[in-house]
């Protein structure tokens, strides 16, 4: 039997970039690690994309969108509508990803999977439509295995996509009302946390709404319970968008292209897809922590030290986008300084002889 492509081994990281991109920050015209983390971004960078000074001239933004059945439960503050609505406000960039893509210069991919309010063929949309929504999780598996594989596989083509124009950097953006519920429930299941725990309010829920949201995740774990194999939880606890960002991150990775990841949902994707490929962590750079109540606990799971701490719970790759220019900015300084021989400037001082004998015994 053939193994499925989201099982096969992501690409190694190049460790001789990584050390060449070392020895150059400990020639720069500053102390060694003066620079903090911008210093280990631009190495790991460098690891991931072969050279000594890595860039990020290109940007590819992929956002999915797609609806959820468990919206009929009332766990979203806002109706349904709203995801078919903002596809449409993506593409006629009225949207925050859509200033943001603009301001980077960064090409803004939209993706629609299926949405109740279908709002039809726009320019600038990509329809891979799978079915109107997925079922209502807390009363069915979310997807059949092969709406699930269908998602994973549309994520991976955006990937190739994005590589074959030149992407130095993939970020993955989701819309879809009532996905924070999906995503919190698959986030307790791979996490083995109760829905108390993570459930938050998404896009603004008082108490009683994220009540009834921990009540219905609470229904969905205990209906999927039997589902042990991390693709079988994404299918029963997922999206049509979340597995899209699972397989995009695990595509990536395979294609030797890091991505940076968002916030809360598509960082529960990332989990997803590091549960199913464990070698796709290496290929995986942390935006920000999202204000969103669970975020914290997934980007521990994944041993994540995120760029930016903003309060920040929007979605659509935003988060993302907000912390590209940091990077770049990384890289800019670790490609343009000088080195001390290049400016004539005098190296950091040896200590003296004796200050470097060690004592006797």
């Amino acid at each position: 039997m053939n193994t499925a492509w989201w099982l096969r081994p992501a690409a190694t990281l190049d460790r001789h970039a990584a050390a060449a991109a070392h020895a150059r920050q400990q020639t720069l015209t500053k102390p060694p690690g003066s620079l903090g983390r911008l210093e280990s971004l631009t190495e790991h960078l460098a690891a991931c994309q072969g050279v000594t000074c890595p860039k990020l001239d290109t940007v590819w933004i992929s956002v999915f969108a797609a609806d959820h059945g468990v919206a009929e439960e009332g766990v979203s503050a806002f109706p349904q509508v709203v995801t078919g609505e903002m596809v449409r406000n993506f593409a006629s960039g009225g949207a925050a990803i859509s200033v943001l893509a603009r301001t980077l210069g960064a090409t803004l991919d939209v993706v629609n999977l299926g949405t109740v309010n279908d709002p039809g063929e726009i320019d600038g949309v990509l329809r891979a439509i799978i079915a109107p929504s997925t079922a209502n999780l807390s009363r069915a598996p979310a997807m059949t295995r092969e709406q699930c594989e269908a998602a994973l596989r549309i994520g991976a083509e955006r990937v190739a996509r994005a590589r074959a124009a030149g992407a130095d950097l993939f970020i993955g953006g989701e819309m879809g009302i009532a996905n924070t519920t999906a995503a919190t429930a698959l986030a307790c299941v791979l996490l083995d946390e109760s829905p108390a725990a993570l459930a938050g309010a998404g896009t603004g829920l008082d108490d009683a709404g994220i009540a009834r949201k921990i009540a219905v995740i609470g229904r969905a774990l205990h209906l999927h319970a039997d589902a042990i194999d991390p693709f079988e939880r994404l299918r029963c606890l997922g999206g049509f968008e979340i597995a899209a960002l699972a397989g995009a991150c695990i595509a990536a990775a395979q294609v030797r292209l890091p991505v940076l990841v968002d916030g809360f949902i598509v960082t529960a994707a990332a989990l997803a897809a590091v549960r199913m490929n464990p070698s796709v962590r290496d290929w995986l750079l942390f935006a920000h922590r999202s204000h969103e109540r669970g975020h914290a606990r997934l980007l521990d799971a994944l041993g994540a030290e995120p760029l930016l701490d903003l309060g920040l719970r929007l979605g659509e790759g935003s988060g993302a986008a907000v912390a590209v220019p940091l990077l770049r900015t990384a890289c800019a300084l670790h490609a343009g300084m000088a080195t001390f021989a290049q400016a004539g400037v005098s190296e950091k001082t040896a200590p003296p002889v004796e200050a470097r004998l060690e004592p006797v015994s």
